[in-house]
């Protein structure tokens, strides 16, 4: 069975996505940017409080999709200015430190100049019992 979670902004119905996509076990959560629900870009010139809003939303989709950030096991995150990793680094780090998901961190255009970074996640629904 297929879930779609949906968090209504803008370029979700542009481009014909979803935030996250639940199949399974497995949530694959698209690449996030810091925008609100009407597009607009939050956090503007900074990267760091832009990574750390983006995880917030990524959060929610997978609380949505019936997961949780423990779950995630790869991150890929995005930068516009590679002189920004370490304090995106820092904020990927501020959340998932003892989770410790395989990531990736590369340098990358986006579109929208405001938007300085942009993260995608990959989780794995385990039995806890």
């Amino acid at each position: 069975m297929r879930q779609n979670i949906n968090t209504h902004t803008p370029w979700e119905a542009i481009a014909g996505y979803s935030r996250a996509v639940r199949i399974g076990n497995v949530v694959a959560v698209s690449g996030t940017t810091a925008s609100n629900e009407q597009g607009e870009v939050q956090h503007p010139g900074n990267a760091g409080e832009q990574a750390t809003y983006i995880l917030r939303k990524i959060e929610k989709a997978l609380h949505q999709a019936g997961a949780q950030l423990t779950d995630v096991i790869r991150t890929r995150i995005f930068v516009a200015n590679i002189n920004d990793w370490e304090a995106v680094a820092r904020a990927h780090g501020a959340v998932f430190g003892d989770i410790r998901p395989a990531n990736t961190l590369v340098r990358a255009e986006m579109v929208d100049p405001r938007m300085l970074v942009e993260i995608e996640a990959d989780a794995l629904i385990l039995d806890k019992s």
